[in-house]
């Protein structure tokens, strides 16, 4: 593929998107070859669409002159999934941010990929919905960046991530070539099931230009409970008898010991000097079943170990217990503003050994280690505090990590539950994928995409 974009080819886009919708000037460039991920390469142009026909003719145009394309939302996400490793044309899908429609009655809404997830919740909740997707970045993440990495969130637990949210997708293949997949309906099964194929696909298989999504009605009421325990045995098998009872918390998060001791140093939280892990669940529904939901939680988080239940029933009073959650980010911020952020899951049972082994780990290779996450399903989200500049600490992290994935696997876990595969775990797939399961997966990709032009070097390990 070129590195570089002959003028015609400029000239061209212009004619697609106007003048003002064209980058080339390299200051102008430089920013959209970055993700959260703080990896860069400098794109060959950036271009903003606005329009599913300008998408169609970017492709084809790319297609026939081999140009690398990089869809991009506004760059949140943490693997380099958007970083332009072949120069090319980065798209930036942040002026698609129209929602087309909202359906009440069918509990539906039609939206464009750059509409961010806040922006469709707060248009949802206003007649009583809401999509279920909370990645952390909801304020600024798009709907577009949540269904390309399959990014959920705490309220994945009951309700599931974005494949389980979706109903169909417009999208433009590798050749220009224009899919509409999925149903308006909640069931169907007429063909393969590409919509949840792309969901989740990194930009590799298509671009997606419309998504028609699952909506669910708002609870009427919800609480919160902090459960505080000495240690992440007790904490994990509280979690396990949490999940294996009827009533499913809408969140279920996990704090393991270095992460309290951290939230403790910077905030105000009233938290024991001997609280070894942390819960924070969130139960909904009908007002009139909280009661016996909040009973059932309670009895299910109590056992050895177990050192305090705070509960919540006021907004505030919710509001004030989450705020010792999200005391969390700011204060890793601060201590590693290049901390190393991966988010591996394993089934819920197996949470203690994972936090066990990381503890060797981290003493082994001299690394801090703060754990955090989504303990209902076992994503838990593994901060290596280091620092990247620092020659030593670099090579030690990439051991340390190489240990991490090959614990997580045996576990019978995966490598991500939500981040996505980006630059970051690419060479680690072949790991957890077997090498016909890769062929099949490298076989869809030549089908969807023959030239290899959408986000190359990406999700594959390389050859």
């Amino acid at each position: 593929m070129s590195n570089s974009i002959s003028n015609s080819t400029i000239k061209r886009l212009q004619e697609i998107f106007n003048k003002d919708n064209v980058l080339t000037d390299e200051a102008e460039r430089w920013p959209y070859g970055y993700d959260n991920s703080r990896k860069h390469a400098l794109p060959d142009a950036v271009v903003f669409a606005k329009t599913h026909e300008q998408i169609k003719q970017l492709v084809e145009l790319c297609h026939n002159k081999n140009i690398p394309i990089v869809a991009r939302g506004r760059g949140s996400g943490t693997t380099g999934a958007t970083v332009p490793l072949k120069a090319g044309i980065v798209l930036s899908l942040e002026k698609m941010n129209r929602i087309i429609e909202i359906d009440s009655d069918n509990r539906m809404a039609i939206v464009e990929p750059g509409v961010t997830n806040q922006a469709l919740q707060d248009a949802a909740g206003k007649l009583g919905f809401f999509w279920p997707p909370d990645p952390t970045s909801a304020a600024f993440c798009t709907i577009g960046g949540n269904l390309a990495y399959n990014s959920a969130g705490p309220r994945a637990v009951k309700y599931g991530t974005p494949r389980e949210n979706i109903l169909g997708l417009t999208a433009i293949t590798g050749t220009g070539k224009e899919i509409v997949t999925g149903t308006s309906t909640t069931k169907g099964v007429v063909g393969f099931d590409l919509t949840r194929l792309i969901v989740g696909s990194e930009g590799t298989l298509a671009i997606i230009t419309q998504a028609t999504l699952k909506l669910t009605p708002l609870a009427e009421s919800k609480r919160v409970l902090q459960v505080i325990y000495q240690d992440i045995h007790a904490a994990a098998k509280a979690v396990s008898r949490i999940m294996a009872q009827p009533f499913t918390p809408s969140a279920l998060e996990f704090i393991d010991g270095n992460a309290i001791n951290m939230i403790r140093d910077y905030s105000q939280a009233n938290l024991p000097d001997n609280a070894g892990a942390m819960l924070m669940i969130e139960v909904d529904g009908p007002a009139s079943a909280l009661d016996d939901g909040v009973s059932a939680i309670h009895k299910a988080a109590t056992n050895d170990g177990l050192l305090s239940i705070t509960e919540a029933k006021s907004q505030q009073a919710i509001e004030d217990l989450w705020a010792t959650r999200k005391a969390l980010s700011p204060a890793l911020r601060k201590v590693a503003p290049k901390k190393i952020n991966e988010d591996v899951v394993v089934p819920v049972s197996h949470i203690p050994q994972l936090i066990d082994g990381l503890d060797l780990l981290s003493k082994k290779y001299k690394i801090k280690i703060v754990n955090f996450g989504h303990a209902g399903n076992g994503n838990i989200h593994v901060n290596l505090l280091v620092d990247p500049d620092d020659p030593l600490q670099a090579k030690n992290s990439e051991h340390c990590l190489d240990e991490v994935f090959a614990m997580v696997l045996r576990l019978n876990g995966t490598l991500s539950g939500e981040h996505g595969v980006g630059i970051e775990k690419r060479d680690f797939v072949d790991r957890e994928i077997t090498p016909n399961s890769l062929e099949i997966m490298r076989d869809i990709k030549q089908v969807f995409d023959p030239n290899g032009i959408l986000n190359p070097d990406k999700m594959f390990p390389m050859q």
